[in-house]
């Protein structure tokens, strides 16, 4: 099962992730050089200010000792305050069993100026060892400094201490140069790798287009050409090894469909060359059991009835012979008639024959007061709408209404025919136009069927240009047929 988390990422396509994973490479890497930079330049200005304090530590803090006696510095702004050699900002404090008896720092102008450090700034500056090694402090009044403490002679600790605020600069400014510069890497690396991964992916655009062409082709029946496709890569690669198997793959799919399409054909042959075949001897049989019957001499009632079962039987083969081949014929695309058929008539009469053979139903007719015509074959479409009331009037239960309307939809001639049954099995309905399809005991089943009329149907009405639908549930099934009210080609 997929995390719910990375659900997001298995919908996004492959150039996508391709493109992102690019992206995201590349921005790590910015990231990384970014940091390693700021902290190597970072690393190296820290040595080059500890290597500055060693060369100015205790000359600062020593001059605050020995200057003006013990008066320490004097006033502010006197020219004696000057300190030459030591850079702006630099600190000097001098602490004596811990406490500070002389703080200063070098002004702009090379001048010292005495500073009043806060308890906790003294506090802090007491706490550095005098071990000659910097350490980095924040002074409340001065911010972070880098400082150094040694002994001096007098007993007292001389502290000598330079602010961090240029190489903070330094290093912040190479920051937003570095970022600056790696956006705009970052953005033309996009750029690059969508476009890269769009030349690269070319090939599977191709695989893809071909496979759709392929999956809108009726594929179930007939003969099928698949279209020209151009596969041809370098199957070094891993798109290319692709391309080449899915390649095979179409060849293997047409060659079994031209097998298919073979088999096909001598099947329908067959059953054509069969149909015409069984027509003569099944006539045979009938003119046989008929002259039988009528030698004028009486018959034992064994015999008789015999022969009235051959006959039957041998009129039902007859009809099942005209089904098959009918259905050959269809398979084959034999032209059907074209005549402006009026449906009217046809529904009425379709109709008056259902209600003779099913007086235990109810029929019921919907029809428009103006005549409705199509073109078509009007023998065909009367078949069609005689297995429609058949199929009502046999697989529903006596005292059932069975409704039929015709009415114009979009232009086209729409024929309803339902009834309030038991409804057709949901699991029939997928399979319901195929040949030899029958209903179960979901709809009692009167006489005995072939399990062809639905599939004679469907096939004339396509052969019409028209669709043929079902859409069932207990106590309503609906068979609507649609025909064009112009020819169809």
């Amino acid at each position: 099962m997929t995390p719910p988390g990375t659900r997001w990422l298995t919908r996004r396509t492959l150039r996508w992730k391709l493109t992102a994973g690019l992206v995201v490479l590349l921005l790590a890497t910015c990231t990384l050089v970014g940091v390693v930079t700021a902290i190597s330049l970072r690393g190296f200005l820290l040595d080059r200010l500890d290597s500055q304090l060693k060369q100015a530590s205790g000359r600062f803090s020593a001059s605050l000792e020995h200057s003006h006696g013990d008066q320490g510095l004097a006033p502010d702004g006197d020219a004696d305050n000057a300190v030459p050699g030591q850079s702006v900002g630099t600190l000097g404090v001098r602490l004596v069993n811990g406490a500070t008896t002389e703080a200063a720092v070098v002004l702009d102008n090379g001048r010292a100026q005495t500073l009043r450090l806060s308890p906790s700034d003294q506090e802090m500056l007491a706490a550095v060892p005098p071990t000659g090694q910097a350490r980095t402090v924040h002074l409340d009044d001065l911010g972070d400094y880098r400082v150094v403490a040694e002994k001096g002679h007098d007993n007292d600790v001389q502290l000598t201490g330079l602010p961090l605020k240029p190489v903070e600069d330094t290093v912040t400014r190479l920051l937003v140069v570095e970022g600056a510069v790696f956006l705009v890497v970052v953005l033309c690396g996009a750029a690059a790798s969508a476009g890269l991964v769009r030349w690269t992916l070319r090939p599977l655009n191709r695989v893809a287009a071909a496979a759709l062409d392929v999956s809108e082709l009726p594929l179930a029946t007939g003969q099928v050409d698949l279209p020209e496709r151009d596969l041809t890569m370098d199957p070094g690669t891993e798109v290319g090894q692709v391309s080449v198997a899915f390649a095979h793959m179409l060849d293997h799919v047409e060659t079994a469909l031209r097998a298919r399409n073979a088999t096909e054909e001598r099947l329908r042959l067959f059953i054509a060359d069969a149909s015409h075949e069984l027509r003569t001897p099944l006539a045979t049989i009938r003119s046989h059991a008929e002259y039988a019957r009528r030698t004028g001499e009486e018959l034992p009632v064994p015999i008789k009835h015999a022969l009235d079962r051959v006959e039957s039987e041998a009129i039902r083969m007859g009809g099942l012979v005209d089904d098959l081949l009918l259905l050959a014929q269809l398979d084959a695309g034999r032209p059907i008639a074209r005549e402006s058929v009026d449906i009217t008539r046809l529904v009425l009469d379709a109709a008056s024959d259902a209600r003779a053979a099913g007086p235990s139903h109810r029929w019921q007719l919907d029809l428009p007061e103006e005549i409705i015509e199509a073109p078509g074959d009007d023998h065909r479409l009367h078949q069609v709408m005689t297995n429609l009331l058949a199929n009502a009037r046999i697989h529903t239960p006596a005292g059932t209404t069975v409704t039929v309307k015709l009415y114009r939809d979009l232009g086209q001639v729409v024929v309803d025919v339902s009834d309030d049954g038991p409804g057709i099995p949901d699991a029939l309905l997928p399979n319901l136009f195929e040949r030899f399809t029958r209903a179960d005991s979901a709809r009692t089943r009167g006489t005995g069927n072939t399990g062809l009329g639905l599939a004679i149907a469907f096939g004339i009405v396509a052969a019409h240009g028209g669709t043929l639908t079902a859409e069932s549930r207990p106590g309503r099934t609906m068979f609507k047929m649609r025909l064009p009210v112009t020819p169809a080609a």
